[in-house]
């Protein structure tokens, strides 16, 4: 929650402005909500009081569109303190939530092999550049959030990912991996041999 209102005061149970600052940060994306940019808040009642959980117009559009839609029929931004100079048409935010649905489908787990869409991806494991259109094998890692344990997909060179497969925090099991690799992908079948060439010999 950021930027406290009076307890006393009436709050509307979603605004829609421009940042007064670039102090709020995003609930959805956790980045920045630079000043000017528009913003949604919705009203929350926490441990501290009643106030406004903020994200970008955008984020939330994806995330969370029937609260966006709600917003949108109460013309939140008559609400705001800081009133945007125009706020994007609804159907264009319903689009972002089909698009966010549509990467959602057509997202794979891990394990595959693809070629580098462009050449701004690092190696997760030797942090080295994977060049635009060379092979790299998508594994899938153990990350801890406080108390929470998520399973997040990485990039790597096909010659790392060996050794990635070793770490402790790998999620991708080397029992079965070659035949997981060949079903999971997407590319050639001689792409696959060629990145598993390179990987070489797991441990059994």
């Amino acid at each position: 929650m950021s930027e406290p209102e009076s307890a006393e005061e009436q709050l509307a149970p979603y605004v829609i402005e421009g940042a007064r600052s670039s102090r709020s940060r995003c609930k959805t994306c956790r980045r920045a909500i630079e000043k000017e940019t528009l913003r949604i808040g919705i009203l929350i009642e926490g441990p501290y009081g009643t106030g406004y959980m903020w994200h970008h117009l955008h984020c939330a559009a994806r995330r969370q569109l029937e609260r966006v839609e709600e917003a949108y029929a109460a013309e939140a931004w008559k609400e705001a303190k800081h009133p945007p100079s125009a706020v994007p048409d609804l159907a264009e935010l319903r689009k972002l939530k089909e698009q966010a649905e549509e990467r959602k489908q057509a997202r794979r787990d891990p394990p595959y092999v693809e070629r580098a869409p462009t050449g701004r991806s690092k190696c997760k494991h030797c942090e080295e550049p994977i060049e635009q259109g060379a092979l790299r094998v998508v594994l899938a890692r153990e990350v801890t959030f406080g108390r929470q344990v998520r399973t997040t997909p990485i990039n790597v060179h096909a010659r790392c990912a060996g050794a990635e497969l070793l770490a402790e925090d790998c999620a991708t099991e080397i029992e079965g991996f070659a035949e997981a690799l060949r079903a999971g992908s997407q590319v050639e079948p001689a792409d696959v041999a060629a990145a598993l060439d390179e990987i070489g010999s797991l441990p059994d």
